[in-house]
């Protein structure tokens, strides 16, 4: 697609307040491929006003109604299904197999979940001689990352309008085209004027500038635990409420009775999946003492089989970043038996598949988020150690459990200080809520516990 020069607001797209852009690179190939303009506070401010002067129609117009519009969007979004992964693809350096099966496909899977769940949700209840309304919060702030680009922004402009809340977006800066191409699909949807906004721009400043804003009733964001805690203090400056999806450190606990093979491949193509920049990735597995040898052998073996099948890490930074991650892990002492930290090619932002035995609870790599192609493979004497050490992070986003009966492994993952934990592989759920324990983050997405974050509550007594 053609890269837009102007911000969408107000249901059209307008002029940047500046003239300073933002080069988007496709790391695949180290290629500019676009500009986009980098908005300021002013460009902020005027997408709020826009998101509340529209917000008492949207909030008012009936279930069903909205309903429609997010069919519509869906069915856009559909018709333009390829358009999205090459853009995607483009930008993030994904396969574009995978861009068109998950970067694609699941934001149209989500929409068409809120579609579904704005005519059906219960917004109005009684309790005893109570009636319990339940009320879009207002204009949402809504900052997305750049690893799931336009999932993340489904995930909350979706739920945020079936409540009845107006959005402004900020997108990630590495892959503002999809967002650029989603404002082109909400225009095509027949969404009202200002009930959705996208204001593209750095982090520090138009980020910042959507936290800080008062016509921002809520903020949403999804990234990193560090600017989370950041947004977080802002917006409890102003009593504003967040929802906060950040980082994960997850445990892939593989009991003595499981099926070692599956597990372990499952588990291998779990972090390799999107080049490791899944933030829910069970980057650490946890293996039986008896059965740690052999698991170690599989993994490196499976890993040796993604070297040309992921993409790049999205940007030169990022890979500089992993790669000091590898090399950290083995000053610390770790055996790289797949991998290293060596450039697999002179061009683009490429890591190699990277896997680690030998790794203690308390090392960096087994402690912090690295958010690339790179498994820690840990062992466990019991399930009390396996416990101590899946519960042993700051994190608690998501896990997997494998047992060779399900009832053992539910026992097990019920004592997982984690928000969401896979049973022998199960399947993504575009309903189940998805969110953090401990420094994962504050609130839940998807499925109606996701609508929920956008909606206040008011009781009438009679």
């Amino acid at each position: 697609m053609k890269a837009h020069d102007g911000m969408y607001i107000d249901g059209a797209w307008q002029p940047a307040a500046g003239k300073d852009t933002i080069t988007v690179v496709n790391p695949a190939d180290d290629q500019v491929i676009a500009h986009v303009p980098a908005g300021t506070a002013a460009d902020v401010d005027a997408a709020v006003r826009a998101a509340r002067a529209a917000f008492p129609a949207w909030a008012a117009t009936p279930p069903a109604e909205r309903a429609a519009r997010l069919g519509a969007l869906r069915d856009v979004l559909v018709a333009r299904k390829d358009e999205i992964a090459e853009t995607v693809t483009a930008e993030l350096g994904a396969p574009l197999e995978f861009s068109q099966l998950v970067h694609a496909g699941v934001p149209i899977a989500v929409a068409g979940s809120y579609a579904e769940l704005a005519a059906s949700y219960s917004f109005e209840g009684k309790i005893g001689n109570s009636t319990v309304l339940l009320e879009p919060v207002g204009v949402v702030g809504a900052i997305t990352p750049w690893n799931y680009p336009l999932h993340q922004i489904v995930a909350k402009v979706a739920p945020a309008l079936a409540a009845g809340c107006t959005v402004v977006l900020k997108p990630a800066e590495d892959t503002p085209l999809v967002a650029q191409l989603f404002a082109e699909a909400v225009h095509e949807a027949g969404l009202p004027a200002g009930v959705f906004n996208l204001v593209t721009g750095l982090g520090p400043v138009a980020g910042q500038a959507l936290a800080e804003h008062d016509g921002v009733d809520l903020v949403s964001f999804t990234g990193s635990t560090a600017v989370g805690r950041r947004i977080g203090a802002i917006a409890g400056a102003a009593v504003k409420p967040v929802a906060l999806e950040l980082g994960g450190k997850s445990a892939n606990v593989i009991l003595p009775s499981a099926d070692l093979a599956k597990a372990v491949n499952v588990g291998v193509a779990n972090v390799m999946s999107n080049s490791g920049q899944t933030c829910s990735a069970w980057t650490r597995m946890l293996v039986h003492a008896d059965q740690y040898d052999e698991a170690v052998q599989l993994a490196a073996t499976a890993a040796g089989k993604y070297g040309d099948r992921i993409g790049p890490v999205v940007n030169a930074k990022q890979q500089a970043r992993v790669r000091g991650y590898i090399e950290q892990g083995v000053a610390e002492g770790a055996r790289l038996v797949a991998g290293g930290p060596e450039a697999p090619r002179e061009q683009g932002c490429f890591v190699r598949p990277t896997v680690f035995a030998d790794v203690t609870p308390e090392m960096t790599i087994a402690q912090e988020e690295i958010f690339g192609p790179v498994l820690a493979l840990l062992k466990y004497e019991d399930e009390d150690d396996a416990l101590r050490i899946a519960n042993g992070t700051v994190y608690g986003l998501a896990g997997a459990v494998w047992a060779g009966d399900k009832a053992e492994a539910v026992a097990f993952a019920r004592r997982m200080d984690t928000g969401q934990v896979d049973i022998n592989g199960g399947r993504f759920n575009p309903l189940a809520p998805f969110g953090g324990y401990k420094q994962s983050g504050v609130g839940r997405e998807l499925g109606p516990h996701g609508l929920g974050e956008y909606l206040q509550t008011k009781s009438l007594q009679f």
